[in-house]
């Protein structure tokens, strides 16, 4: 295994054994091949730059490179946005590892050379964020390589295999070109995505969020802290910000809008769909530590004469999301509160079985205008996992979920 420091600034040598200059850089060409060294950048002297190609190169060991041809036949160097340069866009840099769901830097980037039709090719197979790395460059210069590799073999190693390293671009077109997809980011959990963006600095923040589909990146502001939220938020186009808000359950979009200047608050909610528009204005209408505050206006309601298998029904008909299956709200004729059922007792049921039947006592509900406080008391009392809002006529209006309990509390200590 080679590393990439020990080939920046390696002496190269043409065929014929004659000084060429030495390795100022080294590329990957991701639309080519996602881990292969496709050039290498040779300086000598302040004004002569020349490229090698893959194939043009003949060997490579710590602190010299050798070449299959002779130095007319290198390239003059024309940089390229497309070109992924392993000591400027790499070493040092601020890389998040999906598998342990952090954010690491850079010390060193491992190599494997492999002998291809005459020439050596170098593919990358790991980076490595450990103290070997750290230790090697610190002795880079004053300690010969061999020595240096001796001490770094009795220190543990920490290396991420180059497949699962999400790089972070704050340059959107640069990362188009490089092909530098989301994929990996939008597979960790929303609350482990929000702890890295923490770390982050705001162009990096701006450009993960950039990278992700709406609904990924809604699950995710919801889970930053508000500072962050509106940070984010408020650089993003309107129309853009509009379209992650509308994923966003309703009171947490009603508390991020509250956040935002009130310009760009405005800009959004002109620039979101009428409904959702208008379920967050209603939400903003209440005091942010009250019932109406806490409770999502998205919930399952049907009569309570409906049988068991309408209800299953219903609910596969308009596909809804299993974020509103905890309970099953029930209304009399008159449309008021008149129960709920929890969807475990749902699923063990008979089909013909009448929701009145399945009803959970006793019958709670708090009103729009309760404190915080009482509706911490009420599931602490009954050990609930929801709570159903109601307006003054007894309606039910929304719902309040253990998690926005649990969130609120956390966020009073």
């Amino acid at each position: 295994m080679l590393h990439a420091t020990e080939l920046l600034g390696a002496e190269t040598y043409d065929s014929a054994g004659n000084f060429v200059g030495r390795v100022k850089e080294m590329f990957i060409v991701p639309d080519e091949q996602a881990n292969r060294i496709s050039r290498i950048l040779i300086g000598r002297g302040k004004y002569r730059a020349l490229v090698a190609r893959a194939e043009q190169i003949a060997s490579a060991e710590p602190g010299r490179v050798g070449l299959t041809t002779d130095e007319s036949a290198l390239e003059l160097y024309q940089p390229s946005e497309a070109w992924l340069a392993v000591q400027k866009d790499l070493l040092d840099q601020q890389i998040i590892d999906t598998n342990g769901r952090k954010v690491v830097r850079v010390n060193d980037v491992d190599l494997t050379d492999q002998r291809t039709n005459g020439n050596t090719e170098l593919r990358i197979l790991q980076v490595d964020v450990g103290l070997p790395a750290a230790v090697r460059r610190l002795l880079q210069g004053i300690v010969p390589p061999m020595a240096i590799r001796r001490i770094q073999s009795k220190l543990p190693p920490r290396n991420i295999r180059w497949e699962f390293v999400n790089l972070i671009e704050p340059d959107p077109l640069r990362r188009v070109k490089l092909r530098m997809s989301g994929d990996k980011l939008a597979q960790l959990h929303p609350a482990d995505l929000a702890d890295i963006m923490e770390e982050l600095s705001p162009d990096e923040r701006q450009s993960i969020i950039d990278s992700l589909d709406e609904e990924t990146a809604a699950e995710t502001l919801a889970e930053l802290d508000k500072r962050l939220q509106t940070q984010v938020v408020e650089k993003l186009d309107p129309e853009k910000a509009a379209d992650i808000i509308e994923e966003m359950n309703p009171d947490e979009a009603a508390d991020l809008i509250q956040n935002l200047e009130p310009e760009t608050s405005k800009e959004v909610l002109e620039e979101m769909e009428h409904r959702e528009a208008h379920e967050v204005q209603q939400l903003m209408r209440f005091d942010e530590n009250t019932a109406g505050g806490m409770m999502n206006t998205e919930l399952v309601v049907v009569g309570e004469d409906a049988t068991r298998g309408e209800v299953i029904d219903y609910i596969r008909f308009h596909e809804i999301s299993l974020d509103q299956l905890d309970n099953i709200v029930l209304i009399n004729k008159d449309a008021q509160l008149a129960g709920t059922v929890p969807v475990a007792r749902l699923v063990l049921s008979s089909a013909d079985q009448r929701m009145s039947e399945l009803a959970s006592e006793p019958l709670l509900s708090v009103a729009t205008d309760a404190s915080d406080k009482d509706v911490f008391e009420v599931f602490d009392k009954y050990n609930l996992r929801s709570l159903t809002v109601v307006n003054a006529e007894k309606c039910p209006i929304g719902t309040i979920t253990v998690d926005d309990v649990v969130s609120r509390l956390c966020a009073k200590i």
